[in-house]
């Protein structure tokens, strides 16, 4: 019988929403598949009316340094997005 070896699995992205606030809790692992999950969700919350969102990255455990260059560019995000908690 062999042993299993431990896994080392990242957390998923997370995230809350409070579509009355505009404000996103960020938690897990920012990938560049999770900035797409992010666009999406902000850009839900400007169709809701809101002007700007916050992303509050506290929750975050890491991050891939291309997914947090993607997500400083993300198009149309100039004034609209505002990062919180961001290390």
């Amino acid at each position: 019988m062999t042993a299993a070896r431990p896994t080392h699995r990242t957390p998923a992205l997370t995230e809350a929403i409070d579509p009355v606030a505009g404000r996103v809790r960020v938690s897990g692992t920012l990938t560049p598949q999770g900035v797409d999950l992010l666009r999406g969700t902000v850009e839900n919350l400007c169709r809701l009316g809101h002007s700007r969102v916050v992303l509050d990255l506290a929750g975050l455990q890491d991050a891939d340094e291309d997914a947090l260059r993607v997500l400083r560019e993300l198009p149309g995000s100039s004034g609209r997005i505002v990062l919180v908690n961001a290390r």
